[in-house]
């Protein structure tokens, strides 16, 4: 075998280690964002089926490309390699949960960071103190262990918690700065403002009348469910009948 020949193979080599090492980076993130979003689908299964109000509206997750994740590095001049890129790149997964009230913001809050496999790393507050343009959302930096074949990797994930309200201004103002390029008219960025603005009184003005029907609920201290309604539950008829004959029993006690 010539020299040239074991050059090529030490290369070959060499890349098909480098694309593994890649694609376990990548899954490690993958499998945090798929641990993360069981732990929350359990919640909004748990708020349906058993609390008057599911302060979970939609969920989502993502998960930056390689191409995006470097060209983040290289503008901040991040080393180009795997150790670097995972203590420097903060956001390469995100899980944005969107809730109808401000205080359900706090509510997942708490009860995510209660779970003793998620650590909050860092918090930051911009539903109390929006940034100057007018976002407003709770951010969580958290990290979950992920258990791989031969190890367990401590992965950080970004964790957004918003209104729908503010979830609509932020999808409009990233609209907005990808058609302008980021440069976008002072007039527009007015606007955006004091739609921001409009969005937080929507905000506060809907939980107010939440908290007033709320306490008028519990005042009239409405009854539990009916034979009707606990059909659309997903509980077997099996379960439901002999519940029902407990009850009845009871009853005839």
């Amino acid at each position: 075998m010539s020299e040239g020949t074991v050059v090529v193979e030490d290369v070959s080599d060499a890349l098909s280690e480098a694309r593994e090492d890649v694609a376990r980076f990548l899954l490690s993130y993958k499998f945090a964002i798929d641990t993360l979003m069981a732990k929350v689908n359990i919640l909004n299964e748990e708020f349906r089926y058993t609390n008057d109000h599911n302060p979970i509206e939609h969920v989502n997750s993502r998960l930056k490309s390689p191409t995006s994740i470097l060209e983040k590095a290289r503008r901040r001049g991040v080393p180009l390699d795997l150790e670097s890129i995972s203590k420097e790149i903060l956001d390469i997964a995100g899980i944005r949960v969107t809730c109808s009230f401000v205080s359900d913001t706090y509510t997942i809050r708490d009860m995510l960071s209660g779970h003793e496999d998620i650590e909050v790393v860092e918090e930051r507050d911009y539903v109390r103190s929006p940034k100057p343009n007018g976002y407003r959302s709770l951010h969580l930096l958290v990290r979950t262990p992920v258990r791989m074949s031969d190890r367990t990797v401590e992965v950080p994930v970004e964790i957004q918690i918003r209104t729908i309200a503010m979830d609509f201004w932020a999808s409009l103002e990233h609209k907005i700065y990808y058609k302008y390029a980021k440069s976008v008219p002072q007039d527009l960025l007015d606007e955006l403002r004091a739609a921001a603005e409009t969005a937080n009184r929507l905000d506060e003005t809907m939980e107010r009348l939440h908290d007033e029907v709320r306490e008028l609920g519990d005042r009239t201290q409405e009854p539990l469910p009916g034979p009707e309604e606990l059909r659309r539950l997903p509980i077997a008829d099996e379960l439901l009948g002999a519940l029902a004959k407990r009850v009845n029993a009871r009853r005839t006690d």
